[in-house]
C-alpha cells in the first residue's frame, strides 16, 4: 500500500511539473490594430510548426498542452479576416484564420518648439534615414530562443501615463504617424529597468528618439526605450529582469521628461500594456 501511495504521489508530482513546464504567462489578447492575437495551433504531441503572418516569423510557445501563436497586429492592419501560414515538419502547410476588429484611437495635438524636430532639413534627413535603417535591422532580427521567461512584463519605470499607445498625432498641427508606444512621465534621472530578461541589440542617440535602447526578448519580441537621459548598457549585453538600463530624460523630440516605451512583436508595434499585469496611472 505504501508503495502504491508513493508511486501515486510521484506520478501526480511529475504531472504537475510537466504541466507547469509547458505553461507560460501570456500577454492580454486584444485582436485589434496594435493588439495581440493568441491563436491555438496544435497539440504539443505534434512537432512545433513554423508560423508566418504577413511574411514575418511569428512567436510560437508551449502553453499547457498546446502550441500557441502569439501574434502582433500592426496599427496599419485593416479590420476583417487575417491569416497565419503554418509550415509543418512533414513538409505540408496549413492556415489559421482570425478576425481583427476595428479600434478608434484618440487624437493628440502637440506643440514642438524645435521646428527641425517637425520638419527636418536635408542633413537631418540623411541622418534620420541612417538611423531608421539601423532600427529596422534590429527589429527584423529573429532569435529562436525565448529569452524572456514570461510574457508578462514589469513596468520599466515608475511614473504616470502621459500619452497612450495608438494616438493619432499632430505636431504643430501637422499629421504624423500614430503613437507607436506608451509615454511614462517621470523626473529626469528616474531609473529605467528591464521589464524581462533579454539582450541589448541597439543603443545610440537618435534624431527623433534621443538616447535609445532596444532589448531583444526572443522570437521577435523587442522592447524599446527612448528619450533617455543616459544609457547604462552596451550592445550585445545580456540583461536580467529588473536590471537598470538607464535613466529617464528629455532627449530627442520631446515636450518634457518621460520614457517612451515601445514593444514590437513580429515587427509590429503593439500596445505595451497588453504585456503588463499592473496597469499604470492614466493622465
Amino acid at each position: 500500500m505504501k508503495h502504491y501511495i508513493y508511486a501515486l504521489a510521484t506520478t501526480l508530482l511529475f504531472l504537475f511539473a510537466y504541466n507547469t513546464a509547458f505553461a507560460i504567462t501570456l500577454p492580454e489578447q486584444e485582436m485589434v490594430p496594435g493588439g495581440v492575437a493568441v491563436i491555438s495551433l496544435a497539440d504539443i504531441t505534434a512537432p512545433k510548426p513554423v508560423v508566418h503572418y504577413r511574411k514575418k516569423n511569428v512567436m510560437v510557445v508551449k502553453h499547457q498542452q498546446q502550441w500557441l501563436a502569439v501574434v502582433g497586429i500592426p496599427l496599419s492592419a485593416k479590420p476583417g479576416e487575417h491569416k497565419l501560414t503554418l509550415s509543418h515538419a512533414n513538409g505540408t502547410r496549413s492556415k489559421r484564420l482570425f478576425q481583427v476588429a476595428d479600434k478608434a484611437y484618440e487624437t493628440q495635438y502637440l506643440t514642438i518648439k524645435n521646428k527641425r524636430k517637425v520638419n527636418p532639413n536635408e542633413n537631418d534627413m540623411t541622418r534620420i534615414r541612417k538611423e531608421k535603417k539601423r532600427s529596422n535591422s534590429a527589429l527584423a532580427q529573429w532569435n529562436n530562443a525565448l529569452l524572456a521567461k514570461t510574457l508578462q512584463f514589469d513596468l520599466p519605470v515608475e511614473g504616470r501615463q502621459s500619452s497612450s499607445f495608438g494616438l493619432r498625432r499632430f505636431f504643430n498641427e501637422q499629421p504624423r504617424r500614430p503613437h507607436s508606444g506608451l509615454d511614462i512621465a517621470a523626473p529626469t534621472g528616474t531609473i529605467i529597468r528591464a521589464p524581462a530578461d533579454g539582450k541589448v541589440i541597439l543603443t545610440g542617440e537618435m534624431f527623433f528618439n534621443g538616447n535609445t535602447v532596444y532589448l531583444d526578448h526572443g522570437q521577435g519580441l523587442v522592447s524599446m526605450y527612448m528619450h533617455m537621459d543616459n544609457i547604462q548598457v552596451t550592445e550585445g549585453q545580456n540583461i536580467k529582469r529588473g536590471e537598470q538600463i538607464g535613466t529617464v530624460g528629455m532627449t530627442g523630440r520631446v515636450t518634457g521628461p518621460h520614457l517612451h516605451w515601445g514593444v514590437s512583436l513580429n515587427n509590429a508595434r503593439v500596445n505595451p500594456l497588453l504585456f503588463v499585469a499592473d496597469k499604470i496611472t492614466a493622465p
